[in-house]
Formats: structure tokens, C-alpha cells, sequence
């Protein structure tokens, strides 16, 4: 992933700027926090730790604060998606068998998008970009356009991949001490003063 998770460093992204970052995982990091209502898949606990590190950043504690917080989006940008949760429907159904209702509600990442945005008191726009090049300059797009348009002011972009041998219950892929086969970077962008 040229422009993904190993590349979102600080400065400026076209004419917004980098007011913080995160990435999955830092060092000291081992399994992610595991995270209500969604199950069997690290992807989404993974989205909402890097989020949840990357505002409290600059942020402090929660909400993100008004008017702040109000005009902020969330950009999530990932080439696969789900893989390890869309993997175990289709085993599940194929077998014959009848998945739990938790995968129709996690199986689109714009569900814990949502849930971020909910959490940090987010009222922009909440978008998922599958990018065909670079993930970064992909979703630095998405964030100018949200700007340029009026409707954000600042944008949390979330930047995910699932190695595809991350089953999401501890398959070994990656360096250790990381969360097997994912990584992901946040980054918030905005126009305003870099705290």
C-alpha cells in the first residue's frame, strides 16, 4: 500500500494541515481493545483505536469540542474492507450455516465510521473510499473536496488494510508485539492552528 498506514507522516497535505496522527500499532501495542457489537475481526476494533489515540491528541478527552466537533468528517479508507469478517460469511454460508446478526451490521465499514463519529460527538460527514492508487492521496482528496465544499472543516482520515491471513483471532503475520496482519494511521487534517 504505497500511500497508506507506513506513509501518513506530519506536515501538510495539500492545503490542509496535520493538526495529529496515530498509527496501529505504536510500539507497546498488542491486541487491539476489543469493541462492543462487533465481533471476530480486528478491523474494526483496530479503526476505532487509532481514531480514539489520534483525537485524543489533540483533543484531550471526549467530545471533540464545539464548534469543532460539529464540523468534523470521517474519511475511512480501506482497498479490502472487512476482509476477515466478509471471509467468515462466506465460509459460514457456504457450509450452509446462518451468520450472526452482528456481521450485517459490521460487515460495511461506514458502521464504525459511524460509531467513532458518534462516540467523538462528530457531526461532518461520515465517508468510506475504496481507492484504486495511493490511499493516502486518495483520501487527502476526499478530505480538500468535504472543505472546499463547506461541509467539514476538519477530517479524521483512517487509513486500514488486513493482511489477507489475518483471520482476526491472533494469526501470526507481522512483526512481533503487532496486531497480526493490520495496520492502520489516522490523521487528522484541517486548516486550522497545529496545537
Amino acid at each position: 500500500m504505497t500511500g497508506g498506514p507506513d506513509r501518513a507522516g506530519g506536515g501538510t497535505a495539500g492545503a490542509l494541515r496535520v493538526l495529529a496522527q496515530a498509527r496501529w500499532p505504536e510500539p507497546d501495542d498488542g491486541s487491539p481493545p476489543t469493541l462492543p457489537g462487533f465481533v471476530h475481526s480486528t478491523f474494526s476494533p483496530v479503526v476505532a483505536a487509532v481514531a480514539e489515540r489520534c483525537l485524543t491528541r489533540r483533543h484531550g478527552e471526549r467530545p471533540a469540542p464545539d464548534p469543532v466537533g460539529a464540523r468534523t468528517a470521517v474519511v475511512l479508507v480501506s482497498a479490502a474492507g472487512d476482509r476477515a469478517s466478509a471471509d467468515h460469511v462466506h465460509a459460514t454460508v457456504a457450509r450452509g450455516g446462518r451468520p450472526g446478526p452482528l456481521f450485517f451490521y459490521q460487515s460495511v465499514p461506514n458502521s464504525v465510521a459511524g460509531y467513532v463519529a458518534a462516540r467523538w460527538g462528530l457531526g461532518g460527514p461520515v465517508v468510506c473510499v475504496a481507492p484504486t492508487g495511493d490511499p493516502l492521496a486518495e483520501g487527502t482528496a476526499e478530505a480538500e473536496l468535504l472543505r472546499y465544499d463547506g461541509d467539514a472543516d476538519e477530517t479524521l482520515l483512517i487509513m486500514i488494510e488486513q493482511a489477507p491471513d489475518d483471520a482476526g483471532a491472533g494469526v501470526a503475520a507481522g512483526d512481533p508485539g503487532d496486531a497480526p496482519g493490520i495496520r492502520a494511521a489516522a490523521v487528522l487534517l484541517g486548516g486550522g492552528d497545529p496545537r
